[in-house]
C-alpha cells in the first residue's frame, strides 16, 4: 500500500514574487478594495485604518523590514524545496483553492478532484506579477506547460471519498475559467515551480472552493476530508511514497497574527478540535486558504509525521495592517 512520507504547507501570495520595493503596488490594490475581511466582517480601507489604529502598523513598513522579510521568505521556500528533494516522493496530492481560474459561478464545486492524464499551467495572465521581472520568483511558467498527473490515484481518491460520504466533483479536463485557457490555477503552479523546481512528479490536484460563498466547506468538513484522503492514499494498491502539499494562507489580505498563532499551535499539536473550532466567518478572502492546511492536518493526524514550522513571516504593506502572513512548514 502507498505511504504518506511528507507534508508541506506554504503560502503562495503575490508578494513572494514581488520584490519589496514593489510592494506598494499591492498596497494600492488594498486601498481600492471595498471589502477587506477582518475577523468575520468587511471594511473599507479607511475603516480598517481607524479600526486598527492602536496597532501602529507604520512601524512595520520600513524598507529594511520589508527587505529582511522578503529574504526570509525566499530562504524558507528554498528550505521546503530542499526537503522535497531530500524525501523525493513518487507522487504528490496538492490541496489548493481555485480563484475562478477554472470554475465560475455557473458551476462552482465545493470540492473537485482532477484525474485526467495531465494538467496544464499557463503564463501569468494579469501582467508581470504586479511588477516582478525575474521569472525565478514567479508562480507561473514562461510558456504553457503540461504537467504529469496520477489519474489512477485520483480515481481511487474519488471512489474512497464517495465511500466516506463525500460528494466530490471530478474533472478530466479543466474548464476554461475566467482567462479562457483551461489551465490550472496559481495554487498548483506555485507548487510545481517553487517547491518542485519545475521537475513535477505525477500528482493529484484537489481543488477546494475556499473563497466563494455559498458552498465553502466548513472547517470540520475540511478536516474530515483530510482524514478520508489519508484512507484513500493508504489503501491505494501501490508501493508509492506520497507527499501532500497545502498551498495558500496564512491570514491575508488583512494580517491577523493572533489567529495565525492559534492555527500554527493547533497544527503542531495535531489538535483537530482546536483547528475546527474557530468562527468560520473568519475564513474569507485570502485567509480562507487556511482550509487547505486544515485538510492536510486531517490527513496527517494519524501518521508519524510532525510539524516543523520553518518560518512565519507577516509581510505588512500598509498602515491598515494589510499584507500577507506567510507560513512555511514541513511535516517529516
Amino acid at each position: 500500500m502507498a505511504k504518506i512520507v511528507l507534508g508541506i504547507g506554504s503560502s503562495h501570495a503575490p508578494q513572494l514574487a514581488l520584490p519589496p520595493t514593489e510592494w506598494w503596488r499591492r498596497s494600492d490594490f488594498d486601498k481600492k478594495n471595498p471589502a477587506l475581511w477582518f475577523r468575520g466582517k468587511t471594511y473599507t480601507y479607511p475603516e480598517l485604518v481607524e479600526e486598527r489604529a492602536t496597532n501602529h502598523f507604520e512601524k512595520e513598513l520600513s524598507p529594511e523590514t520589508a527587505e529582511n522579510r522578503w529574504n526570509t521568505c525566499q530562504q524558507s521556500i528554498a528550505t521546503l524545496a530542499d526537503a522535497w528533494e531530500k524525501v523525493n516522493p513518487d507522487v504528490c496530492v496538492i490541496l489548493g483553492d481555485d480563484q475562478e481560474e477554472c470554475f465560475l459561478d455557473d458551476n462552482m464545486p465545493s470540492l473537485c478532484v482532477f484525474w485526467g492524464d495531465s494538467v496544464d499551467t499557463v503564463p501569468n495572465q494579469i501582467g508581470g506579477e504586479y511588477g516582478v521581472t525575474k521569472p525565478e520568483y514567479s508562480r507561473y511558467p514562461t510558456e504553457r506547460t503540461a504537467n504529469p498527473t496520477q489519474s489512477e490515484l485520483g480515481r481511487h481518491i474519488i471512489d474512497t471519498l464517495i465511500h466516506e460520504h463525500f460528494d466530490p466533483a471530478h474533472s478530466r479536463r479543466l474548464p476554461a475559467g475566467k482567462h479562457g485557457n483551461h489551465g490550472i490555477g496559481h495554487a498548483f503552479s506555485y507548487s510545481y515551480r517553487r517547491i518542485m523546481k519545475d521537475e513535477v512528479v505525477p500528482n493529484v490536484p484537489i481543488l477546494l472552493n475556499t473563497y466563494y460563498p455559498p458552498n465553502q466547506p466548513s472547517l470540520k468538513r475540511c478536516y474530515a476530508l483530510g482524514k478520508a484522503l489519508r484512507k484513500a492514499i493508504e489503501s491505494w494498491d501501490s508501493d508509492a511514497t506520497v507527499a501532500i502539499i497545502a498551498s495558500g494562507g496564512l491570514s491575508h489580505f488583512v494580517i491577523e497574527e493572533d489567529l495565525d498563532e492559534k492555527i500554527v499551535d493547533a497544527l503542531k499539536k495535531k489538535d483537530g478540535n482546536a483547528l475546527t473550532a474557530f468562527p468560520v466567518e473568519y475564513f474569507n478572502s485570502g485567509t480562507s486558504e487556511i482550509r487547505n492546511w486544515i485538510a492536510m492536518a486531517g490527513a496527517l493526524e494519524e501518521t508519524n509525521l510532525n510539524m516543523d514550522l520553518v518560518n512565519y513571516v507577516p509581510c505588512y504593506r500598509s498602515e491598515a495592517g494589510t499584507g500577507c502572513a506567510m507560513g512555511f512548514a514541513q511535516w517529516t
